[in-house]
Order: structure tokens, then sequence, then C-alpha cells
């Protein structure tokens, strides 16, 4: 009897130039097979290019792509046993929810008797039964992407890649696609990307953080978060000064999300704490192309657990800086989350 892979994927010494700009330089991982794993990076970080490697839609330039033991090249080795949801994934307008997942399913190897009951089985798995007949035009973002999710569970592959499948989402939304992921845990090996660590941190069992191409990162979750500081903090508008935010001291990577405002500011612990980080951040001046970027007047942040009553104010009250609506969530620990609020944002964030 053929003994499983122990490893689902393998990327090994993986390098991918599109003209002069380099998308992944020398990058090697290994996802263990039955496990759920993370690429974490910000935009730009080369994600999606390991995910289209893996997934076959592209050739490496040098190193190998393995995938149940073939090379990623090898589609027709691999049809229906890896399945990718894209990034941005559309669906066809006019076609129903129904007729659209029964010809992905035939399109996947699923003989045509049996396609229709692989495509309601996994319609239910995503709790969109009652879609079936309506038109792919009809439905709203977040029923949308659920049924690419659907489309990305036909068959029960045992490899199912899902690049950034919150992207775009309102958080409620976010956090139910989340718990359908979670729920496919076990079943299959998963690959999951985002450009947040903390999103995946409790789905994913290991994870590798990509920056500008390279491996910055990689290991457990555990020992992920156990090595990692990071502040979050909600500001008025943007855009930030991201480039100062980065060259901080300390800092190790900083990211912003446009859609809930929310910069995220990871640090080495050893050359700072979370309120110099903070200090620093706040006291950095509004990005330049946007000069109407609200600030924090007399409004004082408290540091729960640090005794700082104000960070980043002068001694009027007045910021002089960057500036935030609160400085949300701050330095995740392994089972602790230590969070700094501004009072009255924090009182408003729960209606």
């Amino acid at each position: 009897m053929e003994r499983p892979p122990e490893f689902a994927i393998s990327l090994q010494s993986v390098t991918k130039r599109f003209g002069p700009t380099v998308a992944l330089e020398e990058v090697s991982f290994d996802v263990t097979a039955g496990h759920a794993f993370g690429l974490i990076g910000p935009n730009g970080a080369g994600k999606t290019t390991a995910f289209s490697i893996i997934a076959g839609y592209l050739h490496p330039d040098s190193g190998l792509g393995l995938v149940l033991d073939h090379d990623s090249r090898a589609i027709d080795a691999l049809k229906g046993r890896l399945a990718v949801l894209p990034q941005d994934a559309l669906l066809p307008t006019y076609e129903k929810v129904g007729e659209f997942l029964v010809h992905m399913a035939k399109l996947q190897g699923i003989e045509s008797s049996k396609a229709e009951e692989s495509a309601r089985q996994s319609l239910q798995e995503v709790e969109g039964s009652d879609w079936w007949s309506r038109r792919c035009g009809k439905l709203s973002h977040g029923m949308a992407k659920r049924v690419a999710l659907a489309q990305a569970f036909l068959g029960s592959p045992e490899v199912v890649l899902l690049d950034e499948p919150t992207a775009g989402l309102d958080p409620r939304i976010a956090f139910e696609v989340r718990s359908l992921v979670k729920k496919r845990k076990g079943k299959c090996t998963l690959v999951i990307s985002s450009h947040n660590l903390h999103e995946l941190e409790e789905i994913c069992d290991a994870a590798a953080i990509l920056d500008h191409g390279h491996i910055v990162a990689a290991g457990s979750m555990a020992d992920l978060t156990a090595a990692t500081r990071e502040i979050r903090i909600v500001v008025a508008s943007g855009p930030l000064p991201m480039d100062q935010v980065r060259a901080l001291p300390g800092v190790t990577r900083a990211d912003y999300t446009k859609l809930d405002r929310t910069l995220a500011v990871h640090f080495d612990p050893e050359k700072g704490d979370a309120e110099d980080v903070i200090g620093s951040c706040v006291r950095l001046p509004p990005g330049r192309e946007d000069p109407g970027l609200r600030r924090l007047e007399g409004q004082g942040t408290r540091a729960a657990g640090h005794g700082a009553d104000r960070i980043g104010t002068n001694q009027s009250g007045r910021s002089e800086s960057l500036s935030a609506q609160t400085i949300t969530t701050c330095v995740r620990r392994p089972r602790q989350v230590l969070s700094v609020f501004d009072d009255d944002f924090s009182q408003d964030s729960q209606d």
C-alpha cells in the first residue's frame, strides 16, 4: 500500500520574476498533510504568486513546487485532488448558482451522474442551500464569496488553496467565512493567505510570513504568535506615512487595512516596549497625500496594564501627530491580549 506523503505541499528554493521585478526569491516551505497552513504578508509580498505556482497557474523560473508528491505543473495528475479559490474570484452573472456549481464539479472530474449531488452538498456546507436557483448576479458580496468557497470544496479535494478568502468583506461576514473554513479543517490540507496573522491564528497550525518575495518567518502558530508583539491603531483617515512607520526602531512589519482603517504594527520586544512603539507611531506626521487627516485632540488614551494615561500628546493635550480615533488591540501574546482603548471610541464600538 502506498504511503501518503508527509508534506502535502513543498516549495523548494522557488524563484519567480516578472521582468525586472522579483516576486519570489529562493522561497522554501513545507505544509504537513492534513494541516491548515497560513501564508501571511502585506500586499505585494508574493502570496498570490506562491499560490499560483502551487496551483500550476505559473511555473517557477527556478526551484521546485511539489503538491501531493507531484510537480505542481502536473495538472492532470492533480485534477480533482487540488482545489483553488482565487482572490477576487468572479461568478458568472447570469448563471444560476446550481448550474455554476454543477459545471465546476464536472470540470473537477466528478462524474456527471454525481455532479449535482456534490454541488448540493458543497452548497449546504457553506449554508447556502436556498440559493440553488438564484442567479449569481443577484447574490450579495458575502453570499457570492460563500458560493465561491463552495466551488473550492467540491468533491472533497485533498488540498484546498484559499487566496485572501475574507478580502473586502465586512467584519461580520469575514468572521462567518472563517468559521466555515474552520469546519473544513481536518478534512483536507488547507492553505490560506492573508495579510493578518491574527485572522488566521485560530484556524492554522503553522504559517510562513512573506515580505517582498522572501520568507521572513515560519513555524507553528504558537511559535509565531509567541514571538510577535503587535499594536493596532484605528486611524481617523488615510493614507499613512507607511515608509516612516516601517523605519521606526524595533518595527519588523507594518500593514494598513483600508477597509477598517487599521494600522497593524509588529515589533521586536527586545528593542522596545508597546508604549515606545505606540508613542512613536502617533507622533508621526500624517501622510502628505491627505493634509486633512484628522488629529486626536484632547482625547488621552490609556494603556491597560501600563499605567500610561496619555500617549503621543503634548502638554496641552493636543496631538502633534498622525492620529487615531483609537489605539485598539494591543500587545499580542499567547492566550493574552492587552488592549489600549480610547474611552469614547470603545463605547461607540459596541453599538
